[in-house]
């Protein structure tokens, strides 16, 4: 069993971690002092991400990609999980349905999605609807040759930075007609509400939305009519893989800047970390992180290597459950080795401390997920988690 990085994949890590401390590292406080990245710096940075040769790392070559391996692509979000105020998003990811559009919607969306020239984001939580998208109340209507959508969205994270939005809707209000469009901004019928300041600082917006009557041509359907959740799902595994190692990333970050403070750090003659409360948290800390980037690894191989989607779905719940958790309890003993100095904005660990808290929120609760596994375990049995296929 090979359980060391393949060369590319290595190479495209500490080529992130370049891009991550020379590219994105010096705009960490402009983000957090103006609560987004400023308009004037985004045309610099789309250019580094494309000389860095990171334009549209989640997507295959022959649609203007990266055609990376998933092992690649983590490698990739672990060393970009380092940056705070969610400077990764900085980095494109298309939407993962998009691959499945038609060849014109690839054409339109997807290609120039990944070379930079578009960006999409992606609305399908609602006032009443989060965790059971069934409840969503946003409905698409077939009249006068066109689908006419109507609802609220909240929660439509980096609007301000796309020109199209993938609309999670129901068919004639019909659950079991979940369907997705692609509307492109301006539309008719489309209104930007507010969008809202979070506990973290972010890269871009999340924005509230209204549609009222918005016309959407049968060519921007997204997939079959009823297939939007089965879209969904593909999103958020890989959604979920890349939550999982900015986590990592960023609790990786945490504990090193603690453990050099506590080296450092001299009190009572000594430095703190020879004291059994603090060596003990540094510790914890270690081994938390080594379990999570084990799990993380594992399952970008099984995805490389074609393990049955239904599998590595209940896989990334799990991976995505532990590493959220992990993150919080690793950058929060962190900051606690900090003590006054973790408090402070000028600090990453403070930044960081903000931005993990909504990894347990967001592409599915700590509840949600712990939901899916106990479901699992119930029809695939223990081995699922505790075997080796």
């Amino acid at each position: 069993m090979d359980m060391t990085l393949p060369p590319r994949a290595q190479e495209l890590a500490d080529k992130a971690r370049a891009f991550c401390d020379e590219v994105l590292g010096p705009l960490e406080l402009l983000v957090d002092e103006h609560g987004e990245l400023p308009e004037p710096e985004r045309p610099r940075v789309r250019q580094a991400v494309r000389e860095c040769g990171f334009a549209g790392i989640n997507h295959a070559q022959e649609h203007g990609g990266c055609g990376f391996t998933m092992i690649e692509q983590m490698a990739i979000e672990e060393q970009l999980g380092r940056a705070t105020n969610g400077l990764w998003t900085a980095v494109w990811r298309p939407p993962v349905p998009l691959k499945l559009g038609t060849e014109d919607q690839k054409r339109r969306y997807l290609i120039p999605s990944n070379r930079g020239e578009r960006r999409g984001c992606f609305a399908i939580t609602e006032p009443g609807a989060g965790s059971d998208p069934r409840m969503v109340q946003t409905t698409a209507v077939w009249r006068d040759g066109m689908w006419r959508l109507s609802g609220e969205k909240w929660f439509v994270t980096s609007w301000n930075a796309s020109d199209f939005v993938i609309v999670h809707a129901h068919v004639d209000g019909d659950p079991d007609k979940a369907t997705l469009f692609l509307i492109d901004k301006p539309a008719e019928g489309l209104t930007h509400l507010r969008s809202p300041r979070f506990m973290h600082a972010y890269c871009f917006d999340h924005a509230e939305l209204r549609l009222e009557e918005v016309p959407v041509a049968d060519a921007n359907r997204l997939g079959e009519v009823g297939q939007g959740f089965d879209l969904t799902k593909d999103w958020f595994v890989e959604t979920r893989l890349q939550i999982a190692a900015h986590c990592l990333g960023a609790a990786t970050r945490a504990l090193e800047i603690a453990n050099e403070h506590a080296a450092g750090r001299v009190q009572f003659g000594r430095p703190v970390r020879d004291f059994q409360a603090v060596e003990f948290m540094l510790a914890d800390s270690a081994v938390e992180i080594f379990a999570t980037k084990s799990m993380l690894f594992r399952v970008a191989a099984e995805l490389d290597g074609g393990l049955d989607r239904k599998r590595i779905h209940a896989r990334a719940s799990a991976l995505k459950l532990y590493a959220s958790e992990m993150a919080g309890r690793v950058i929060d003993r962190s900051l606690q080795i900090l003590g006054g100095r973790g408090y402070m904005r000028e600090n990453p660990v403070e930044r960081l401390y903000r931005d993990i808290r909504v990894d347990r929120i967001w592409e599915g609760t700590s509840e949600i997920q712990r939901a899916i596994i106990a479901g699992q375990i119930k029809k695939r049995g223990l081995d699922l988690y505790s075997g080796w296929e």
